[in-house]
């Protein structure tokens, strides 16, 4: 947040409110800043509505998924390791996830940033599966888009599950990727 001294200290603030607002989806900004451990005053100089917290969420988050594409370096190296590498960038940040599977709403792509950000994320994993799938690493009998949903639907799951202490928080990493690969690992 502004008032915070790090960038590593606004994004764990960042990441504790996407939590607290999936925690507590009708939170006031006062019950909000509670569940961080920040004043009222502190949280409502960063958003003063809870419209401009979830707007402020939603681009954070867009930021984190264009990043974790770029850290992921999906072009370099074995595809199976460049998946290893987007799995564990998409759950270093699953409190992000989490808000974004409670908050996103269809009409959320009405917004052009957020169809943006949708479109060049799905672009760029889709690309990924389609040369894994001409390396010979991935099935070539399931589209490049189906492997991205398929990812990232088990990726929301299993963040969901682990949330709610159905899962354990170490093996998510190892559990996303060989479920994943045994259903398309050639």
């Amino acid at each position: 947040m502004n008032s915070l001294a790090s960038p590593v200290e606004d994004e764990k603030t960042l990441a504790a409110l996407a939590l607290a607002m999936v925690d507590h989806p009708r939170a006031t900004l006062q019950e909000l800043a509670k569940a961080i451990g920040v004043s009222k005053a502190t949280l409502y100089r960063f958003c003063k509505t809870r419209e401009q917290l979830i707007e402020r969420l939603f681009d954070h988050s867009a930021s984190r998924l264009r990043r974790s594409i770029d850290e992921a370096e999906l072009n370099n190296g074995p595809a199976v390791d460049a998946l290893r590498r987007l799995i564990q960038g998409q759950l270093v940040h699953k409190e992000l996830t989490a808000f974004l599977t409670y908050y996103w709403k269809p009409d959320s792509m009405q917004d052009p940033r957020g169809v943006e950000t949708w479109t060049a994320f799905d672009a760029a994993v889709d690309a990924f599966f389609l040369r894994g799938q001409q390396e010979g690493a991935f099935r070539i009998d399931i589209s490049a888009a189906a492997l991205t949903e398929t990812l990232f639907s088990m990726v929301i799951g299993l963040v969901d599950a682990e949330r709610r202490g159905r899962v354990a928080r170490a093996a998510l990493p190892a559990m996303v990727e060989q479920v994943f690969l045994r259903g398309v690992a050639k």
